[in-house]
């Protein structure tokens, strides 16, 4: 059997706010570890049917790309989830949504910039 790996480390500052985020994949044909400015990692615990996650973000990630995060990282569950059930309804759905929370992000930092 293969196992393949992904190390990430994050450096904290004295309050415990990530500074760094890297990470490195065994099977990755990278070099060097990866930089990163947030992630979002999630298990799906089958026992107790709940997710468990973990979301980091260092202080250099910009509100423009959380918000480009967010638009990318529902997509792309989208996608997944089209994979794993074909559910086209839902898929579109999702997309959708994602679709609305980034004009609606665009909106408001529109009219902030009115002000």
């Amino acid at each position: 059997m293969h196992q393949s790996n992904i190390l990430i480390d994050i450096e904290l500052d004295k309050d415990k706010i990530p500074e760094k985020i890297s990470w490195k994949a065994s099977d990755s044909t990278a070099d060097e570890k990866q930089n990163a400015k947030a992630m979002m990692l999630a298990f799906w615990d089958g026992v107790d049917k709940s997710a468990l996650r973990i979301d980091l973000w260092t202080k250099e990630m910009m509100v423009d790309e959380m918000a480009d995060f967010f638009y990318q990282a529902i997509f792309s569950m989208a996608d997944t989830y089209q994979r794993a059930t074909g559910y086209l309804d839902q898929v579109d759905a999702m997309k959708k949504f994602a679709q609305d929370f980034y004009k609606m992000f665009k909106e408001n930092e529109a009219n902030k910039n009115k002000s």
